[in-house]
């Protein structure tokens, strides 16, 4: 790309931005305008004007006054003097525009064209003094633009000093210590105001960044807990609504507990969509055995629970919950099971959760396209965020088998065993006699009694002896 297609790119992007600049300050002042007219707390972040080379061209009218020797004919050789002004401003203008740009700032070619500076600076001062002396400053200023780190400011003194020392040479050293302190503060100011208007943008873009995670955070959690709420219920309301349907002819109280129990699943869905929507819903695993083994023995599944050692902490508790909910929820839609075991060990340092079922091992998309975070992957993140992990695959003794493992965290014994009672009754409560939802396993009972084929009667007699 020749030299006239880069500066023509170059000119194109800075009208770029000073365009995204302008409708920037439209919305700003649109929204300032309409906050004073509604009364409400005015947005002071003013935007700015984009950072570019434009606001260090100004301090170029230090050099007038070798510009004026130039044109009154009392420099000599002004052919040399026009020239070095020339080129001098030419390497003013292209390195003060190069370092609002981090990369360009520390490319080879801008600090080439630096010492290229220093060098002409040093002619024509030496050369022609006076007026000339002021390049000094100007040096000092693209320094400052330039070179931002930990050697600014051995840099900054090492120029004022070779700056003065230039000057006395020339002038005496009546002018070398004004020449020196206007170089280095120059070289310092100059650094000082751009880093910090540099760390403002970046301050400003990591906020925007944050916002903008906050809330894909927030998207995906409820994409999570909105999954995992309605394939389960739906599930479960399915399963029921089927087994209410074959018994509608045979036996109607049958019939009529299964609808009981679709009521209960859909009122107690609303409540937890209302949680996830709030943001305050916490799983409980107790809560979800049993709501599993009711899905299980509905979906004519018998369902196999074991839990032991010691109790756990509520974050791991929710976790699991959800497991043994997404896992339970794929054993009744895809297993074609007749068997589920749900083993829940806690051993020193970890905790362990197996969902296995007997069906035929057929394994669960983990990501639909366009959908990520729900299901098994949901699962398999929020888990590694806590420091688990979950293992989902055919079982070597045929079915399918999800296995979660968690670290440990300590719980209070006692306050473990009143929670537990508490979900227990709150899961007893939600499937009771006594709201006319039919108890869990009635459900189960009614299941395996229609599965054994026998009559109305004998669903009943499976209701009546289940626990």
């Amino acid at each position: 790309m020749s030299w006239y297609a880069r500066t023509k790119c170059h000119i194109l992007h800075l009208m770029e931005a000073r365009a995204r600049w302008k409708a920037d300050m439209e919305h700003f002042k649109a929204g300032r305008r309409a906050a004073r007219r509604n009364g409400t707390a005015v947005d002071e972040r003013h935007p700015g004007p984009p950072p570019t080379g434009f606001s260090l061209l100004p301090w170029l009218l230090l050099g007038l006054g070798s510009f004026s020797n130039l044109l009154q004919g009392t420099a000599p050789n002004p052919w040399i003097g026009g020239l070095g002004l020339l080129v001098f401003n030419s390497l003013y203008i292209y390195v003060t525009f190069r370092s609002f740009d981090r990369e360009k700032r520390r490319a080879r070619d801008t600090r080439v064209a630096l010492l290229l500076m220093g060098v002409l600076t040093t002619g024509l001062a030496a050369g022609y003094g006076g007026n000339w002396l002021m390049f000094f400053p100007l040096l000092g200023l693209a320094t400052g633009a330039t070179l931002r780190g930990p050697w600014l400011g051995r840099a900054g003194i090492a120029l004022a000093v070779y700056a003065a020392a230039v000057a006395a040479v020339r002038e005496g050293w009546s002018s070398a210590a004004n020449i020196g302190y206007a170089t280095f503060l120059s070289c310092m100011v100059t650094a000082a105001i751009l880093g910090l208007s540099e760390a403002v943008r970046e301050l400003r873009a990591a906020r925007e960044e944050l916002a903008r995670r906050a809330v894909e955070k927030e998207r995906m959690r409820f994409s999570r807990d909105l999954h995992d709420l309605l394939g389960h219920t739906l599930s479960v309301i399915v399963v029921k609504s089927e087994a209410a349907r074959r018994l509608a002819p045979r036996d109607m109280d049958a019939a009529l507990a299964q609808i009981g129990d679709i009521e209960s699943v859909g009122r107690q869905a609303l409540t937890e969509i209302r949680e996830a929507v709030t943001g305050y819903r916490e799983g409980s695993l107790a809560t979800e055995l049993t709501r599993a083994r009711s899905a299980l023995s509905a979906a004519s599944i018998e369902p196999v629970v074991s839990q032991s050692g010691a109790p756990l902490a509520p974050p791991a508790e929710a976790l699991l919950g959800w497991v043994v909910r997404e896992a339970v929820t794929n054993v009744v839609r895809h297993s074609d099971a007749t068997r589920c075991e749900i083993t829940v060990d806690s051993a020193a340092e970890q905790v362990r959760l197996t969902v296995a079922d007997n069906g035929t091992g057929r394994a669960v998309a983990r990501r639909h396209e366009g959908i990520g975070g729900t299901g098994l992957t949901g699962l398999t993140e929020r888990l590694a965020a806590a420091g688990g992990s979950l293992d989902a695959g055919p079982s070597p003794r045929g079915g399918f088998r999800v296995t979660a493992t968690l670290p440990l965290e300590p719980a209070d014994p006692e306050e473990s065993a009143t929670e537990r009672t508490s979900e227990h009754g709150e899961a007893a409560g939600e499937n009771g006699a006594d709201r006319g939802d039919g108890a869990i396993g009635g459900t189960g009972g009614t299941a395996a009694g229609e599965k054994a084929g026998g009559t109305g009667s004998s669903a009943k007699v499976g209701a009546e002896a289940a626990p």
